[in-house]
């Protein structure tokens, strides 16, 4: 078969970060994040012998036509793409382009927001197939074969029958072993596309890789992923050895996001870190991880260290505990600073993430959440961050919450983009976009700026601070303006 696996163009507000991502945003400075789980899936495809196509419009910059024209020209018998909850409808309407386009090709849809609601597609678009849950690239293997006439349909996939009535297969199962997969076949899927642009990274070219499937934590009530992983899963450190070594000598990569929801600890963390600096590995690539606050002791980030980690991604989310609470992210505010200053003390550098526009939280304690954002990076126990406006997707605790207490303010899901707080809240929707901006004008104050200035060492160190300034000029820029409701 002849398989495209396809981001089209997308029309909106400027670059829509959509594929491996749990949380919808439109970027003013264009970021590109390499989609590890759809790449796996063109590699089992590619491996069971079928033609694959990487339809990346996006990361390839391409007008719709022209997307669809090479499409037309390929054309494939079946097209997967993976959406989410504010751009879905836009693709229920290139669905119906495809379909006009390329007269026999089956569709199937991925993702968090159609695994939450797999029906809703069906009602208002000609979608074939909706695979649910994360493992998406066994899904669509199985799917294949399918196709073929060789296995039945897996748990986890809706279709219509030969009534044309929608049924499923019964609930997804995550059974499959992740250290079955190859390792990704990085050329098929045009890793270049996305190897610099993309603020994470100090040293380029990077990319992307996971251990794992999600989060061992899995419970926050805010994370869209938690609807496709609610099981925890992890490949053998020896595996994602295997893959950093493969980065290393073939793709010459000089720094590697691991993007599982939380990076495993304990024992294969300690395994991993001693196989990166048994094999050299430590001294050719920088790594960088998710992490937990208060998940990691002194002596676990000094080991982090020692095997070539620089950058740790803490989710802070909020300075009040009641919130902490509420979004069951089972963390103390008074871990995050001992956290944040523990990585800093063994020398590696806190990214953290923050989220304002919760029902429940007033002016004056989001303002709380500001100052403590603010004084992790001006005292430098914080390198960057990212501020967002706090968004229930569907499938979520947060969305249920909200549901059925009716702090919705809207179902129309484009609004779902963090532009704007869709949840009602006791702030007006202005104060909410300026505490959001208000995080990333810390690169105006003195403090921070010198901060940062004392610590260059290097020319890469100042290529990245250039880059990190104008990611965060276009959000100042993106929450600072005036948008319409």
């Amino acid at each position: 078969m002849k398989i495209a696996i396809g981001f089209p163009p997308l029309a909106g507000k400027g670059t829509p970060l959509l594929a491996q991502n749990r949380q919808f945003q439109w970027f003013k400075e264009s970021t590109y994040i390499y989609p590890v789980v759809p790449a796996a899936a063109a590699t089992l495809l590619a491996r069971d012998g079928h033609h694959v196509i990487w339809a990346d419009g996006i990361a390839g910059e391409q007008t719709f036509p022209q997307w669809l024209e090479a499409l037309r020209q390929a054309p494939p018998d079946l097209i997967a793409m993976e959406t989410k909850t504010p751009v879905v409808k836009s693709h229920w309407g290139i669905l119906g382009q495809l379909k006009e386009a390329l007269p026999g090709v089956k569709v199937a849809l991925m993702g968090d927001h159609v695994t939450a609601l797999p029906e809703e597609s069906f009602e208002n678009s000609l979608v074939d197939y909706v695979l649910t849950g994360g493992d998406y690239d066994f899904l669509l293997a199985n799917l294949a074969r399918h196709l073929e006439g060789e296995d039945p349909l897996e748990p986890g996939i809706w279709h219509r029958d030969g009534e044309g009535k929608v049924a499923n297969t019964g609930p997804f199962q995550l059974h499959h072993d992740l250290s079955s997969l190859p390792l990704i076949d990085r050329d098929l899927t045009q890793w270049q596309l996305y190897s610099e642009r993309n603020g994470n990274y100090c040293v380029l070219p990077g990319t992307y890789t996971m251990a794992g499937r999600d989060c061992w934590y899995h419970r926050c009530s805010f994370c869209s992923w938690t609807t496709l992983y609610p099981k925890y899963r992890v490949r053998r450190p020896e595996s994602l050895l295997d893959e950093v070594g493969q980065l290393i000598e073939r793709y010459k990569v000089k720094e590697i996001m691991d993007d599982t929801g939380s990076f495993p600890t304990g024992q294969w963390l300690r395994r991993f870190c001693q196989g990166m600096m048994e094999r050299g590995y430590h001294k050719e690539v920088i790594l960088d991880c998710n992490m937990r606050f208060g998940a990691l002791d002194a002596e676990e980030y000094r080991l982090m260290k020692k095997a070539g980690f620089r950058l740790l991604l803490f989710g802070l989310e909020s300075a009040n505990q009641k919130t902490l609470d509420r979004l069951d992210k089972g963390l103390a505010v008074s871990q995050i600073e001992e956290s944040c200053k523990a990585a800093r003390r063994a020398g590696l550098e806190p990214h953290i993430t923050i989220m304002f526009g919760y029902p429940w939280e007033t002016r004056e304690e989001a303002q709380k959440t500001l100052e403590l954002g603010k004084y992790l990076l001006k005292k430098g126990y914080a390198q960057t961050a990212q501020a967002t406006v706090v968004i229930p997707y569907p499938g979520t605790p947060l969305f249920r919450e909200c549901q059925e207490q009716g702090l919705l303010k809207t179902l129309d899901w484009e609004r779902y983009d963090m532009g704007e707080p869709v949840m009602v809240t006791p702030m007006e929707d202005e104060a909410v976009r300026a505490l959001v901006a208000g995080v990333y004008k810390v690169i105006l104050e003195p403090e921070f700026v010198l901060r940062k200035v004392a610590g260059i060492r290097r020319p890469r160190d100042l290529a990245f601070l250039w880059r990190s300034g104008k990611k965060a000029a276009g959000h100042i820029k993106n929450f600072s303006v005036t948008k319409g409701a």
